[in-house]
């Protein structure tokens, strides 16, 4: 590339940065070092060239490997988004409003295990794992209460579920309607990734290929009705939680991400009416340098396939927008306060990354539900990173990194070959089916326990400079009374509802999963009239069955 070429693209990609601060100005008028030194909105090669441009190019512009948005975090910091749940909606809620008011910027809701596989607090397999991992929620009645006194138009919300998404999306929905919030005003996310969940995480209930019909009716009611709703948070988070390496995490990730754009564009839906609203969802480990160039690698492998292979033209469909949570699996019960600091550095690779939104783990989280103090700590590592480091005064600091580059670049090719290797076996669904994606993690995981226990890997407090230290303070525990509580809340609304309403939308619901309607409007009809999510999802698998892992894994 020519001198005068840059120079153009440059100029241009000023314009538009001018423009953009005309409606929304930087954090502050001038960026400097404590030490008084002036910081520069951009840091460029003396002479970029053609290859400069072609796997790096300008912040905000494809490949975006520098991040999505042209100021990137001088413009607006990430979403402080710290997960929570536990017990009962009421007690969740409480925990919601005094994140809110510690400076959390988004929530965050964490469902606990019955609520994730669709069955109610009072299903026999819900005994005691009512709200251990998460909060409770069997209907609208308990949804109601999460989101009390938080006005939905206000805050983003992310949620955490997978195979009832379309249940618990159009709970939210029914709850915002009650505050006098329309669904056009609603913004957030829901996970809605069921391909990981056969791969890594197990919190399944359909089949996949029905899965993918519901997840299809997700992407087309949401592009109509909830316009400023993600509809999909791709995820390679449980992907590395189950074992993965980075190259793993961002191979596996974007297959998933190829089948359901394509599963979408099958369903008849325009890959730039549908593309703009998918998000995705990774992991921060402890390799500092590689979990940044592991960001970066996979923004810009993603920008070239939606563009070369799915044809989409709209800039925002091209772009990868993600969440990060720190590496919960890399959280140690020996010396939990170490913790602390694992937390500090994977955060701050996520941002100095480029990520959109933010979780850090407490570091308690090896040993219990994290009590409020230990959360406290989370958010204040976000904070500290966001307003102490100064690694957000300029955008992508550690562009041009000899070391990071290479790592981006050999991480974007192996993750590609992985990619080659699923696209021969079909797609993600059959590489799912055949096990070959299970296996891989697998390896993966054993390999590098192997290594921990021979001490090849450190793991301080863990396998070197070990004590006899014991974990002293507050544990947050969730006892058997919450789901007993729970269990006659449900009792009490049966008895109070419409019964033959539920009857009447549960039928329809039945009839539609048979045929080929959209189902979230009749989803959605069933939760206005207080019909449990067991209710709904039962009637979903008299029509789809349930999933059977293979047992040749």
């Amino acid at each position: 590339m020519s001198g005068q070429n840059f120079d153009e693209s440059l100029r241009k990609w000023q314009a538009g940065v001018d423009k953009l601060l005309a409606k929304r100005p930087e954090r502050k008028a001038a960026f400097h070092t404590i030490s008084g030194l002036p910081i520069d909105r951009l840091y460029l090669p003396a002479a970029p060239d053609d290859d400069y441009m072609e796997k790096l190019g300008l912040p905000g512009e494809f490949p975006y490997t520098r991040g999505v948005q042209p100021t990137m975090y001088r413009g607006q910091l990430w979403t402080m988004r710290q997960y929570a749940g536990f017990a009962t909606a009421a007690e969740s809620n409480k925990r919601y409003r005094y994140l809110l008011g510690q400076g959390q910027t988004g929530l965050s809701v964490a469902f606990d295990l019955p609520t994730q596989i669709g069955y109610d607090a009072d299903h026999a397999l819900a005994h005691g794992e009512v709200g251990k991992v998460g909060v409770s929620i069997s209907s609208l009645k308990d949804m109601e209460t999460l989101f009390d006194q938080i006005p939905l138009d206000k805050v983003s919300t992310s949620m955490t579920i997978n195979s009832p998404a379309a249940v618990l999306l159009a709970m939210y929905i029914a709850v915002a309607e009650k505050q006098g919030v329309g669904p056009a005003q609603l913004r957030g996310t829901i996970q809605n990734d069921i391909l990981k969940e056969y791969s890594s995480r197990g919190t399944y209930i359909f089949p996949p290929r029905p899965s993918m019909r519901i997840i299809t009716d997700i992407f087309a009611y949401c592009a109509s009705d909830v316009p400023q709703w993600n509809t999909i948070s791709i995820s390679g988070y449980h992907i590395r939680e189950a074992g993965s390496t980075a190259v793993q995490e961002v191979a596996f990730t974007l297959a998933n991400g190829m089948a359901y754009v394509q599963a979408a564009i099958d369903a008849g839906l325009d890959v730039d009416v549908f593309g703009p609203r998918l998000s995705f969802f990774f992991n921060a480990h402890s390799d500092f340098l590689e979990e940044v160039a592991k960001y970066r690698a996979a923004r810009r492998l993603w920008a070239k396939i939606m563009r070369e292979r799915f044809g989409a033209k709209n800039p925002r469909s091209q772009m990868i927008r993600f969440h990060t949570q720190t590496a919960g699996c890399s959280l140690t019960a020996k010396q939990p306060k170490n913790n602390i600091m694992r937390v500090a550095f994977q955060a701050m690779s996520a941002v100095l990354g480029g990520t959109q939104s933010l979780h850090t783990n407490s570091m308690d989280e090896a040993l219990c539900l994290p009590t409020q103090e230990s959360v406290t700590i989370a958010l204040r590592t976000q904070q500290v990173i966001g307003y102490e480091t100064g690694v957000t005064e300029t955008i992508d600091p550690l562009a041009g990194s000899y070391y990071v580059e290479d790592l981006t670049d050999r991480i974007e090719a192996q993750a590609a070959e992985y990619i080659r290797r699923i696209d021969e076996m079909g797609g993600s669904v059959s590489a799912i089916e055949q096990g070959f994606i299970q296996r891989e993690i697998q390896e993966a995981a054993y390999k590098y326990q192997k290594d921990i226990e021979s001490g090849e890997r450190v793991v301080v407090g863990q396998n070197k400079f070990v004590t006899d230290e014991e974990f002293v303070g507050d544990r947050l525990k969730v006892d058997l009374s919450v789901g007993q509580a729970q269990a006659q809340a449900l009792a009490a609304l049966r008895a109070g509802r419409d019964n033959a309403a539920v009857q009447a939308r549960l039928a329809a619901l039945q009839a539609a999963a048979k045929g080929s309607d959209n189902l979230m409007p009749l989803i959605l009809d069933a939760v206005r009239v207080y019909a449990t999510l067991g209710e709904i999802c039962d009637t979903l698998r008299g029509v789809f069955g349930e999933y059977q892992a293979p047992m040749t894994i």
